[in-house]
């Protein structure tokens, strides 16, 4: 598609924005619970050199009854904001700050109960708020102003109020949180009365001059907040001039869906976000739904959908889209693959964001690949598996300089991610070999597939550094975790398989029915029993965790796969169990809760427990005399059974820190 619209600036109550991508406000956890920070700075400095139009700062708290990890509540804020614009400007992108306050969804800082609009349990975790007075909703409103005053003062280009996602002002605005009986209660008007005032009050404080807008989603929740109630909320702030811009998203808390994983296709929000759009076509309408590429923006534009498209964690996974695209390179973007495990997750866990793919994520300052410099005396490196981690080692010695030479014993490049790519929904997650791929063949390496080489096979090429990148096997033992002493009895004459050998058998006779055995927590068990369950079986999920898939994202990856599970009507759960034998088509498994075992039909078993690395050649080579951080690294699972994250991590920063 030849690209235009996406390129045209925009124009926000006399701001000017150089093209139509934004990046929405999103939690990083680089702010530590407060002041903007260096860190921070350099993250969203990055996405300015990409060429990105707009940024909307993550949101701000405004006020001490709810906590997240940037603070907008007193005047030290606006420093901070001075340093980041001063960094930003340079690079021609705007910045925008959302406000925040996240009712009764999020803690106080005191740990006293949240503040809602009514003593209705939050959705997520059951807590009953405290229902505002009088006396703390003109407190609320009043922060709101100030938190916008601080803004300007600290050269932010304008200020997105939050009022969706189920926080507070969407507590006032949706009738299933909202159970007032006073002015802010019952009616529409006055369920917006809230929302209203704080606009008047922020529109008060920063002048007519300056940008405000504000973020709506429809509510998830049956017979709460609809499209056409929040046309009417926008349609009567926009009358008044209270709104200079829409960002629209979709849903809150009683459905999660306003971030997806790669389950969900591009624009899956549109259906909702269209109806809000083409409602209010006077004012810049932003939209979001987990665009990857100008590609799609373009189209977005082109329907009249939107006048900006948000693109979010594909600007994680690669903060130079529009320059690269611009350039008339598209094929060298690094396109996000929607697994949310570095970003969203590590974010809800309280880590600091980063990104499966883009090891500089969240570490520009140190990591970023403008820092990568060709080294004075060029070497040999040798890395030895071509998986993600091996890629992106050789991909990171070619950038430095270094003469490289990649072997795989394997007749193609990209390790496991050949094979969990094959899951149903989990296509995505081979874009990145793909790409790894490309990029190492566009950079000049030496890429010798079917070639199995030992210890004697690297060292005969005298190489300078080497890095040992084969991964890891399972271990087909039939040993649980909690019970080490011997393999489940009937293991070795029942018929298992390990997911891998699952996925690489599409031709398997598998037949009527299937045990799916996780013990290691992470994607296989759900890529194994989705697998199952489209070619017809029935499948009984068992598991020693109280949970399924602990290490992936329960709201965007398992609860989605949960309910795909649950409508073929042939999937069964046992959690915090334990198989105690396999047999001629059964297997007879306990919960720890139970007394008695059960068994179940089991025409194959899949086992999944950790997998077992292989370390040969690196052992090897360290006994003919290389030496591990000198000339010599290991990374991925071969040094440690892990996950995609890892691989490729320590492909990236363990290869350039020897090399």
């Amino acid at each position: 598609m030849a690209l235009k619209l996406v390129y045209e600036p925009l124009t926000i109550k006399g701001l000017e924005i150089r093209n139509r991508i934004a990046r929405p406000a999103h939690g990083t956890m680089l702010s530590n619970y407060g002041a903007i920070t260096d860190r921070l700075i350099d993250y969203h400095v990055a996405r300015a050199k990409g060429g990105v139009g707009l940024s909307i700062l993550e949101a701000a708290t405004v006020h001490p009854s709810s906590v997240l990890s940037l603070s907008n509540m007193d005047d030290s804020v606006i420093g901070g904001y001075q340093k980041l614009m001063a960094a930003i400007r340079p690079h021609g992108m705007r910045v925008f700050q959302q406000i925040w306050h996240g009712g009764h969804i999020y803690p106080v800082m005191d740990q006293s109960p949240p503040w809602g609009a009514s003593a209705v349990p939050n959705p997520a975790t059951g807590i009953v708020p405290n229902p505002m007075g009088i006396a703390e909703i003109e407190e609320v409103i009043a922060a709101f102003a100030a938190s916008a005053r601080r803004c300007r003062e600290g050269g932010i280009d304008g200020v997105e109020i939050h009022a969706s996602h189920g926080y507070l002002i969407m507590q006032f605005l949706n009738k299933l949180t909202n159970q007032r009986t006073d002015r802010y209660g019952g009616s529409l008007e006055n369920r917006m009365r809230f929302l209203r005032e704080i606009m008047h009050a922020v529109r008060a404080e920063v002048g007519s001059d300056y940008p405000v807008g504000m973020r709506v989603s429809v509510s998830t929740g049956a017979g709460g907040l609809d499209e056409d109630e929040i046309n009417t909320v926008v349609r009567a702030l926009r009358d008044e001039d209270f709104i200079d811009f829409l960002d629209v998203s979709y849903s809150d808390y009683y459905n999660f869906k306003f971030v997806a994983a790669m389950d969900q296709p591009m624009g899956y929000q549109l259906e909702s976000s269209r109806k809000i759009t083409a409602a209010t076509p006077e004012v810049p309408r932003f939209v979001i739904g987990r665009f990857r590429t100008l590609d799609e923006a373009e189209q977005i534009l082109r329907d009249g959908i939107a006048d900006i498209v948000h693109m979010n964690r594909a600007h994680i996974a690669d903060p130079d889209i529009v320059r690269k695209t611009q350039a008339g390179h598209p094929e060298q973007v690094r396109a996000c693959i929607g697994c949310n495990q570095a970003c969203w997750q590590a974010t809800n866990l309280g880590y600091p964001m980063s990104c499966t793919i883009n090891p500089a994520a969240g570490l520009e300052g140190t990591l970023s690949e403008d820092l990568v410099m060709p080294v004075e005396t060029p070497g040999k490196v040798i890395v030895v598996g071509g998986g993600p981690g091996g890629m992106e080692a050789a991909r990171i010695a070619r950038l430095k300089g270094h003469e490289v030479i990649l072997v795989e014993a394997g007749p193609s490049l990209g390790g496991q991610l050949v094979l969990a790519r094959r899951a149903p929904f989990l296509h995505t997650i081979g874009d990145i070999a793909f790409w790894l791929e490309q990029e190492i063949y566009r950079l000049g390496v030496d890429v010798r597939t079917s070639n199995y080489w030992d210890a004697d096979d690297v060292a005969a090429e005298n190489p300078d550094h080497v890095v040992i990148a084969t991964g890891a096997v399972p271990r087909d033992n039939g040993v649980q975790y909690r019970y080490p002493a011997e393999p489940v009895p009937g293991f070795d004459t029942a018929r298992t398989v390990s997911a891998v050998e699952l996925l690489a058998s599409p031709q398997m006779d598998l037949g009527e029915t299937a045990v799916v055995f996780d013990d290691v927590g992470h994607y296989e068990g759900l890529a194994a029993t989705e697998y199952l369950l489209s070619k017809g079986l029935r499948v009984t999920f068992v598991t020693r965790f109280e949970t399924v898939a602990p290490l992936l994202d329960s709201v965007t990856r398992v609860d989605p796969a949960f309910r795909r599970f649950a409508e073929t009507g042939r999937f069964d759960l046992m959690i915090r169990s334990r198989i105690l034998r396999l047999g001629n088509g059964v297997c007879e498994a306990q919960t720890l809760y139970e007394g008695q075992s059960r068994t179940i039909p089991a025409d194959i078993t899949v086992f999944i427990n950790a997998k077992q690395p292989q370390r040969d050649v690196y052992d090897a080579l360290r006994e003919k005399g290389f030496v591990q951080g000198q000339n010599l690294t290991i990374v991925g699972d071969a040094r440690a059974p892990r996950d995609l994250q890892f691989a490729i991590q320590e492909g990236h920063r363990l290869t350039r820190a020897m090399v």
